[in-house]
């Protein structure tokens, strides 16, 4: 039986189909709570600035509530412009900075070690 998994959109933009339970499901594991809100980029600014004191804008921030519970929140304007900017299509970038999400969830920094468990779940959706 799998935990609960809500996806809220805030916005009025178009949120890409994806498997985002199943990648969920692959890092996190089937018991885990998660929550992925697509927000604004007023909110995540204001979030980014709340819990981590920097006063601008990011596509992604991941909360973890407990080692079983947490939240992701993307910000659709922000994910867009980021994946122009690295040449990605917005969809497959959306699934990519949720991968990046739940493995920060999972206890992971950036490093290599992150680098090749995302490589791994990214080639397995396509993302």
């Amino acid at each position: 039986m799998s935990a609960g998994f809500d996806i809220v959109n805030r916005t009025r933009a178009s949120i890409p189909r994806a498997r985002f339970r199943a990648v969920k499901d692959a890092v996190l594991g089937p018991d885990y709570r998660l929550d992925l809100v697509f927000t604004g980029s007023a909110e995540i600014r204001k979030l980014n600035l709340t819990y981590r004191n920097k006063d601008r804008a990011t596509d992604i921030l991941s909360f973890p509530l407990s080692k079983t519970e947490g939240e992701i929140f993307i910000s659709p304007a922000e994910a867009r412009k980021e994946a122009r900017r690295f040449g990605r299509a917005y969809p497959s970038f959306i699934v990519f900075l949720f991968i990046h999400g739940c493995f920060h969830l999972k206890g992971y920094d950036h490093g290599a070690t992150m680098e090749r468990m995302e490589a791994r779940i990214r080639k397995a959706f396509g993302a």
